[in-house]
């Protein structure tokens, strides 16, 4: 039961380095996004914040259709870059990289937002009458003190990058060593007849790293709510 193949290997070993590059790609974009949206006034807020979170209510086929035809090979956005640069993401675990940065991105902002709000503006602005510049503040007072946040957002974003499937298959398709992770295995083990211990183990360990995600990422919230003394 504890014996993995080598096929269950390689898609676990893509799984994490897919999950892995998707949030060392959303920790930036999601912490900016979150400070415009907890710090800025502007028109289409709103709107900018809607589309942010269309990935919680869309289907992930249809993100995955949508990123198909913007970054696929012959997409409006995906042609350039293949022209210009030879970068290409559909049918590629770039790709898979892409899709889930999109699910997962909601995740994230939401996660940081939250914790944004909850900074006291009055350490910001008092930081800045002693002198400090805003990237100073920033940097020694904000990001300090909504490190909860961020942690609480990788956590979530890197355990929802494990379970992508949808956004996925429709982008970048189930092709083995490339794109194929733990779910797009599982679901080949499935449609396979007499692989049905294969899947359950998959299922398995899927369950285990998203949940020990999510512990580790409440352990790192304590211990980070302790050092800032706001833990209850």
């Amino acid at each position: 039961m504890l014996y993995l193949s080598d096929y269950e290997i390689e898609a676990l070993t893509l799984s994490l380095k897919v999950a892995g590059y998707a949030m060392l790609w959303l920790v930036p974009i999601g912490i900016a996004l979150a400070w415009i949206l907890a710090k800025k006034q502007f028109i289409f807020k709103s709107v900018l914040e809607s589309v942010i979170h269309l990935p919680l209510v869309l289907p992930p086929v249809v993100i995955g259709y949508l990123l198909l035809v913007v970054m696929g090979k012959q997409g409006i956005v995906g042609n350039w870059l293949y022209s210009t640069f030879g970068l290409v993401f559909s049918f590629s675990w770039k790709g898979a990289v892409l899709a889930c940065i999109v699910v997962a991105l909601p995740l994230m902002v939401r996660s940081i937002k939250l914790s944004l709000e909850s900074v006291d503006n009055k350490l910001e602005q008092a930081a800045a009458t002693l002198g400090a510049s805003p990237l100073r503040v920033f940097f020694t007072i904000t990001l300090p003190l909504m490190l909860p946040g961020v942690i609480t957002g990788s956590m979530l974003s890197f355990a929802r990058s494990l379970g992508e499937f949808g956004a996925t298959i429709s982008f970048v398709s189930n092709i083995p060593g490339e794109t194929q992770t733990i779910p797009l295995a599982m679901y080949t083990f499935i449609e396979t007849p007499g692989s049905e211990l294969e899947a359950a183990r998959l299922c398995i360990i899927s369950i285990v790293i998203a949940l020990s995600s999510l512990l580790f990422s409440e352990w790192l919230s304590r211990k980070s709510a302790r050092r800032l003394g706001t833990s209850k």
